[in-house]
């Protein structure tokens, strides 16, 4: 079942969205090499602590951390750890966090120094990829158009977007309905209404859409160890279009 949201909930979820944002600002002020993910995980915690907010992955059926760090072949849900980031890597870094009742969610994917050119590239489409499906999610509008924009985007670039892992809707929840998968053929899937609030997220790799779950059975990575990155806000449909949650 779909919750819609009301205007004082969007409000409250909007002060969540906020910090996760300006937490991710201040990762990416700070992501260099020689630093650990643990290190990253430590200034998150602190910071959304300070905004009297609760990290919203810490315990959530079980996760470790405030974090994912998910580096170069990591797809997602990657567990920091005294793992130093290393000149030439990219790390996708998710973050959620709960305000008055509410859950924000994020992800970015950064440069640790220098990057080559096809990870650029890679960052860029799976950031375009978001902004391209972010644009239909407006009242009227069907789920899947969101999906089928994201896919055709990246697929146009010789990319695959991951099929095993969705977005989500999202609210006093992490995971809420609907599940919003970054594939499918516009037209499909519930009638976008009023109220409702999602996390889309496009996790795009470089070769196969394949991925596995390693022993920790938490990170998930790519079968052909090809990089992958992860772009993600949280949105609410409102009779002015989308509005971003997410954004410093």
């Amino acid at each position: 079942m779909i919750e819609l949201k009301n205007a004082s909930q969007i409000a409250k979820m909007r002060k969540a969205g906020k910090i996760v944002a300006d937490t991710l600002q201040l990762l990416r002020e700070n992501v260099r090499p020689g630093l650990t993910t643990a290190d990253l995980d430590r200034l998150a915690e602190a910071y959304i602590r300070r905004q009297k907010a609760i990290p919203a992955f810490k315990g959530y059926n079980g996760f470790p951390a405030t974090l994912c760090t998910s580096i170069n072949e990591e797809v997602v849900h990657g567990i920091p750890s005294l793992r130093k980031l290393q000149p030439g890597d990219i790390i996708s870094i998710d973050c959620g966090a709960i305000y008055d009742g509410y859950v924000g969610d994020s992800a970015v994917t950064l440069p640790v120094g220098e990057i080559s050119t096809i990870h650029q590239q890679l960052l860029k489409i799976t950031e375009e990829s978001l902004a391209v499906g972010l644009v239909h999610a407006r009242v009227g509008n069907r789920l899947y158009d969101i999906s089928h924009a994201i896919q055709e985007h990246v697929e146009s670039y010789g990319l695959s977007v991951v099929r095993d892992f969705v977005g989500h809707g999202i609210g006093r929840e992490m995971h809420e309905d609907p599940q919003i998968p970054n594939f499918g053929k516009p037209g499909r899937g519930p009638r976008l209404e009023l109220g409702m609030v999602l996390a889309i997220e496009p996790m795009v790799n470089l070769g196969t859409y394949q991925v596995k779950v390693l022993d920790n059975n938490w990170t998930v990575v790519t079968k052909d160890g090809l990089a992958s990155a992860h772009f993600e806000h949280t949105v609410a449909v409102t009779e002015n279009g989308p509005e971003i949650l997410t954004l410093c």
